[in-house]
This record gives structure tokens, C-alpha cells and sequence, in this order.
């Protein structure tokens, strides 16, 4: 395909992605009606239609209009590739009078909901505008070092020898950024024999936050699909459990802990195997320190939903307060860049629960190069 044919596709995927269909499911079913295209075709188009995505006001600013056709407008545009909208071939027709599009707005180069603006801005404050820039940009790809498995140089050495190029990450001793040949990952024998997982260098930060020791009950309450659980296995000998509300999300997991040599215990009553020394929330959030790996998200959102999701941080933090016995520990974690469901929402945990107190709270955006997360280590006296 050529340049211009790639553009055409990404504007079909998208109007699909505008009408209601999730990204994934257009791009799929573009790439199983479109046997004519290559793997480096498919790379191509997906990496234009989530580019859109996460410039979605700019874009359309630039392009003249919120279609597939203004979004990839103005992704060309902005890079300077205009000519690729030539109309012929299979390239995309000429832009039209209708079409001259305008520079973005200093909001709309935010490429942030407008009605999230005012908390956004009262989260970040001064880093408003370089943590936007940054989730216009495509996330990088890091790996867990398992040391289970091997030492970190093990690690550089073996994905080194499959050609893919990584290099050490200051947010986690064991964070490796891949740096060349990042689509190569899955299917290299490190990361098939365990020695490392993909894993955000942030979401790695915080395990490695977490105060863990040999021997100490665990649960990992909000486990999804077990990242954390994986890392939190590498780190100690612990007697550890995982759960979910959704517990198809961790049916992957037996088989990812086998290859990382490591144990944990799927529970459905993570009540029964109370009490624990630490439970980790990893609670359902706005996903805002996370939304260059998911752009929809971004503008799913509603502040509808939002306050349904703080209504179900407080009732988890709530919940398993009572699994901890004196002493315990709860590690409460989110991917969002925002105070409310951030410190806002541990401060009215520990109002609503005298005799806890709060230990320690870490801050991360995407600034720091991984996504953005929270955590607060709150103890029961």
C-alpha cells in the first residue's frame, strides 16, 4: 500500500471508531476484509488511526471537521503531508474549500475532554500542558526484568541476541524501555521463557514501592489481567492471592505465573483467606494517566461515569479495610492523573476510618517517561 491508500484506510477505520465501534474491533475487521495488506501495512493504518485518536481536537481543528477524513487531514497537515490527499489512485480526494480547517485553539492543542479541564488543571497545575503534550504521543514499550528468571543484564543480553534493542529505565530497577525492533517482543524466546513481561516502567515503580518481605499474606484485590501480582511474586516469597471482579480477566494468569516460575492463588472470596499484611488496590479509575495507550478512553469518559467509578474506589477501599488486622497495610493505586480519585480519595477513606493513618503517597505522570499513577500506603493502627 501505498502512503496515500494507507491514509484512505485510516479514514474508513475511523468513521467505523466515530459511529461507536471500538478502535480494535474496526481495525481487525479492516485488516480481515483487506488481504492485500502486509503486516507493515496494518502497523501503518493502526498507528494513523490511534495517532487521531489521541490528537482528536487538533486534529480536527487542522482537518476541518470531527470525520475520519478530518482527522487523517489533519495528522497530514500537521506533518507537513497534505500532498498524500492527492485523489488519485487510491489516495484520498483533494481537500475542498469546506475543508481549509484552522489552527487548534490553545484548548483544543490540549487534546483533552473540556469538562475535565478545570480538575486536570487543579491536579497537574504548572505540568498541565507538557503532561497533554505527552499523552498526544504514543506510549513507549517497557519490560519487567523477572529475576526469578535472570539478572537485568541477562535480560539486555538475551533480547539483544533477537535483535531488540532496550535500555535500563531510572523509574524501577527492573524497567527496561525498548528502544528498536518492539513488535519483535512477543514472539522472542525472553520474553516466551519468562525472563520478562510487558509492563509499564510506572505500574513497576509502585510495586517496587510496596513495603513486601518474605512470608507476609498478600492480596492483590483488583488483579485484572496480574501484572502487579507477577511483579509483586518476583519481589518476595509471599503467600499471595489474586482477585478480580471479573475474574475472566485473569485467566491468562496461571499459565503467566508458570512461565515466570513464580505461585499465586486466584480467589473469588478474597474474604475467606483474610486476614492479609497487604492489600494492594489497583482500583478501576479514569484511566487519565494511561490515555496515550488509550485514546477512546479519553473521550469516553463522562462525569457521569467518573463519579460511578469514585462511588466504587470508596466502596473497595471500604470493603477491604476489613480484611486488614492491625498493623496491615493498604496499598491503594490508580492510573489517573486526577486529586479526586487520587489523595482526595484516600484522605475521605481515612476520615471515614479512624485508627489509619497514611504512610507514604507517590506521584508519577507521564513527565517521568511511564504512565501516570498514584499511591498511597495507608496503615491501621
Amino acid at each position: 500500500m501505498t502512503p496515500s491508500a494507507r491514509c484512505a484506510a485510516a479514514i474508513a477505520v475511523l468513521d467505523r471508531v466515530l459511529a461507536g465501534e471500538p478502535a480494535e474491533k474496526a481495525l481487525t475487521n479492516w485488516g480481515r476484509a483487506s488481504r492485500f495488506a502486509g503486516s507493515g501495512d496494518r502497523a501503518a493504518v493502526r498507528d494513523l488511526v490511534f495517532d487521531a485518536l489521541r490528537q482528536r481536537h487538533s486534529a480536527a481543528a487542522r482537518g476541518g471537521g470531527l470525520t475520519g477524513r478530518g482527522l487523517v487531514l489533519g495528522l497530514c497537515r500537521a506533518a507537513g503531508q497534505e500532498a498524500l490527499f492527492s485523489g488519485e489512485g487510491h489516495a484520498p480526494a483533494r481537500p475542498g474549500p469546506e475543508e481549509a480547517g484552522h489552527a487548534p485553539s490553545a484548548e483544543e492543542a490540549l487534546d483533552l475532554p473540556g469538562w475535565l479541564l478545570p480538575d486536570l488543571r487543579a491536579s497537574l497545575g504548572a505540568d498541565l500542558k507538557p503532561v497533554a503534550a505527552a499523552l498526544r504521543l504514543r506510549a513507549p514499550v517497557f519490560l519487567r526484568v523477572n529475576l526469578r528468571r535472570g539478572t537485568v543484564s541477562d535480560a539486555v543480553a538475551a533480547l539483544a541476541a533477537e535483535g531488540i534493542e532496550v535500555r535500563p529505565h531510572p523509574l524501577a530497577a527492573t524497567a527496561l524501555e525498548v528502544v528498536g525492533n518492539a513488535r519483535k517482543v512477543q514472539t522472542s524466546q525472553a520474553y516466551l521463557g519468562g525472563l520478562v513481561e510487558l509492563q509499564d516502567a510506572s505500574s513497576q515503580a509502585v510495586v517496587e514501592a510496596l513495603p513486601l518481605a518474605n512470608g507476609m499474606a498478600v492480596l492483590d484485590h483488583c488483579a485484572g489481567g496480574g501484572g502487579k501480582t507477577l511483579a509483586m511474586a518476583a519481589r518476595a516469597k509471599l503467600r499471595l492471592f489474586a482477585h478480580d471482579a471479573s475474574p475472566r480477566r485473569m485467566a491468562d494468569l496461571p499459565d503467566r505465573a508458570k512461565r515466570a516460575g513464580v505461585k499465586a492463588a486466584l480467589t473469588d472470596t478474597p474474604e475467606a483467606t483474610a486476614p492479609y499484611d497487604l492489600v494492594l488496590v489497583d482500583a478501576p479509575c479514569s484511566g487519565s494517566g494511561s490515555w496515550r495507550r488509550d485514546p477512546e478512553g479519553k473521550w469516553k469518559i463522562t462525569p457521569e461515569t467518573l463519579s460511578g467509578i469514585e462511588k466504587m474506589q470508596a466502596m473497595i477501599l471500604d470493603r477491604v479495610a476489613l480484611m486488614l488486622p492491625a498493623g496491615g497495610l493498604l496499598a491503594y493505586a490508580t492510573c489517573s492523573l486526577l486529586n479526586r480519585e487520587n489523595g482526595d480519595q484516600a484522605r475521605a477513606f481515612l476520615a471515614r476510618h479512624p485508627g489509619w493513618s497514611l504512610q507514604s503517597e507517590l506521584r508519577l505522570t507521564p513527565l517521568q517517561g511511564g504512565d501516570g499513577f498514584y499511591l498511597a500506603i495507608l496503615q491501621r493502627d
